[in-house]
């Protein structure tokens, strides 16, 4: 199967002479060209950026086709590549390696063959959407929902927000255990919980940040309506979801009713593609402040 490119570019467009690309499957709902393509065009930097659905089956392929072509500059890597792409890089950031999961992957072709080194820039993604979302202090108490690479991403995080514990909600307590190991890692007291008590868990927590794909929590959503506010409570507890589309999810518009925060999924794709962008443009990276306006204009986010 040849992996398919969704362009909004016409047949006039001028070409461009590197290259770069956001790969998964499916991929056609990807806010990122237009988040990539905004922040090139402010910089002045010269290389394209589509939407490649490329499946599990044809990503080694794909990757040597990266390597030997000579004009890509960079991938962004979303779901279900971010664990496999780790062992189809020449190496990995320590963040990256710690985690074991990567969002990002750099291609240096300045040599005689490619180098590519794969990054980890989901953790300031979350990182920036969280504190946008207004968690200025250190959580008293964290949950996640999901025990894949975002989870992983997401320990991460709050563990540089200044969460000591946070308690993490799967469906297989036995797929999520290297969750554990990874806590013991990061300085973290991770607790692993059977799924059938996320409603009430995640409603005494500070800070939430859901992992899971679009559709993926919305039976939870269902379960948090005639459940009472814990006695001790965040007075305005904070839910990052990171599924953005549809938004509001169900379970970002079951929080809300509940007076809570709730933060897109769209904030840490943005914060994150800033630091995307920093690494694909190198020396041509400047004005972060302006570069992350643009990208906020160009998906209809707020102004910061």
């Amino acid at each position: 199967m040849t992996p398919t490119a969704h362009s909004a570019a016409g047949p006039a467009a001028r070409p461009h002479s590197l290259r770069a690309a956001v790969i998964g499957s499916p991929i056609g709902h990807s806010r990122s060209p237009a988040l990539h393509r905004a922040a090139y065009d402010l910089l002045g930097f010269d290389c394209s950026y589509e939407a490649v659905d490329v499946t599990p089956e044809d990503l080694p392929a794909f990757v040597a086709g990266v390597r030997g072509s000579g004009n890509w500059r960079g991938l962004s890597v979303t779901m279900p590549h971010k664990t496999a792409m780790v062992d189809l890089v020449d190496s990995v950031t320590s963040l990256a390696g710690v985690l074991g999961v990567l969002n990002t992957v750099t291609v240096d072709a300045s040599g005689p063959e490619a180098v590519l080194t794969g990054h980890n820039t989901d953790v300031a993604g979350i990182v920036g959407a969280l504190r946008h979302g207004g968690v200025l202090e250190a959580p008293r108490s964290a949950v996640i929902l999901g025990g894949g690479g975002t989870a992983a991403a997401s320990l991460a995080a709050l563990q540089l927000l200044g969460a000591t514990g946070v308690t993490v909600f799967v469906r297989s307590l036995g797929r999520a255990a290297p969750l554990s190991v990874l806590g013991d890692t990061l300085g973290l007291q991770v607790q692993l919980r059977e799924w059938n008590g996320a409603a009430a868990g995640l409603l005494a927590a500070d800070v939430v940040i859901s992992t899971l794909p679009p559709g993926g929590a919305d039976a939870l959503a269902g379960s948090l309506v005639d459940l009472p506010v814990p006695r001790e409570h965040h007075p305005q507890p904070v839910l990052l979801d990171v599924a953005y589309d549809p938004w509001p999810s169900p379970l970002a518009a079951a929080w809300e009713a509940r007076d809570g925060a709730i933060v897109p999924g769209l904030e840490m794709l943005i914060y994150q593609a800033v630091e995307q962008v920093r690494l694909f443009t190198g020396s041509d990276f400047r004005d972060p402040a302006l570069v992350l306006k643009v990208m906020c204009d160009a998906v209809g986010a707020p102004a910061r």
